[in-house]
């Protein structure tokens, strides 16, 4: 029996986390549960799964959820510290690590520091803090599995290979909505056209950063720390049909992909259940009916955000925090309407410029250029003029 906490309980890859583990109650078990926004969903999860310990996002949320549980009534606590006691329960063997943003961060290292082995959907992390995360998972000996189904695929490619032996890691993207979109069609859109995925059912954020590239970009950077690949062996390539999930090439000449359906339960099974592998509930891939795949370059003019994330791995340092912050701040702007689709990446790219690289000691040193980026990008938002 492996004994899980789930951060982001509620969320897509929560959900379809939760979704597993109820197909095994045999081999999996919940004792922690943490959530920020849907308290009404979270009691429900409560009920199912009778997790010891849940933690909200802030005092009255706790207070609402006591008065929504019936029959199980576990210890409620609330904040950043209550996310933090989810993530370090003593009787978990595995976090699954599924905040989204750089609010994940601070629960997943504690976590790590507990020697819990993680199930990692919270790319923000690596991004913020790869270095440091990398570091200290090594230190004590713990597993990180990537969750993202691009890099569930490369960690299967990598089975059984040598490192040494990797030529490139072939990160693939389905484009998102605007594939084939104009930039003047791209200017127009709003958070309705932009939430439309193609392929994947995520989570608001995630599927703008996936409109915009960024998301591939995020990965990238996740990808140099998960797998110690530099950059320059980093590539990404669109395949709209979203089946071959990502590629690693070797110096033979040999291509390695993982393929299947695009269901997030896949790699969430594989995380979990590593190194065995169990029923996902995934719907099978019919090789002779899936039609063609195709693969093609990304467009770089129309979407800048992938080189912005590019440079910012290759400057290294405090810069991928800032790339990150920014972006948070400037997807919720366009999500609530106060920003232009086009100008996500300005208000990044501008943000960027603004910022001198540092090198990165600790995490307080990170969560203060995190603080500094999204004050900044703020600003830029508010007030369109130079600063």
């Amino acid at each position: 029996m492996k004994t899980l906490s789930i951060l982001g309980s509620t969320g897509s890859i929560g959900q379809s986390t939760l979704d597993v583990v109820a197909r095994h109650p045999e081999r999996f078990s919940v004792a922690g549960l943490a959530e920020g926004h849907d308290v009404e969903l979270l009691a429900r999860q409560i009920e199912k799964f009778r997790p010891a310990l849940v933690s909200v996002r802030d005092a009255d949320s706790a207070s609402r959820l006591k008065g929504l549980l019936k029959t199980h009534r576990p210890e409620i606590l609330h904040g950043i510290d209550g996310a933090c006691a989810v993530a370090s329960l003593s009787e978990v063997d595995m976090v699954v690590s599924a905040i989204v943003g750089a609010a994940g961060l601070l629960p997943t290292l504690r976590a790590i520091d507990s020697g819990k082995d993680i199930a990692l959907a919270n790319k923000e992390t690596m991004v913020v803090a790869g270095e440091i995360v990398s570091s200290l998972a090594a230190q004590k000996g713990i597993a990180i599995l990537p969750v993202d189904s691009e890099h569930a695929a490369i960690h299967q490619s990598l089975a059984g290979h040598r490192r040494e032996d990797v030529v490139a890691i072939h990160l693939t993207a389905s484009g998102g909505p605007f594939l084939r979109a104009s930039r003047k069609e791209m200017e127009k859109a709003g958070p309705a056209e932009a939430i439309a995925h193609p392929r994947w059912n995520m989570g608001a954020k995630i599927t703008i950063d996936s409109a915009t590239l960024m998301n591939k970009g995020l990965e990238v950077i996740e990808a140099r720390w998960l797998f110690g690949q530099p950059v320059e062996k980093i590539n990404v390539v669109i395949h709209p049909q979203s089946i071959v999930h990502s590629l690693v090439e070797y110096r033979d000449g040999c291509v390695v992909a993982q393929l299947g359906v695009p269901d997030m339960r896949a790699p969430i099974a594989y995380a979990i259940a590593w190194p065995e592998r169990v029923e996902s509930g995934v719907e099978r891939l019919n090789l002779t009916q899936m039609g063609s795949l195709t693969f093609e370059e990304p467009d770089r003019g129309r979407f800048p955000c992938l080189d912005l994330a590019y440079g910012a791995l290759r400057e290294g340092g405090s810069m991928p925090a800032v790339l990150n912050a920014a972006n948070e701040i400037a997807v919720a702007a366009f999500l609530d309407k106060k920003l232009g689709f086009l100008a996500i990446a300005d208000v990044v790219e501008r943000t960027m410029a603004a910022h001198s690289t540092k090198a990165i000691k600790c995490v307080e040193e990170i969560l203060e250029i995190d603080r500094w980026a999204r004050e900044y990008a703020t600003e830029l938002i508010q007030f369109p003029s130079p600063l």
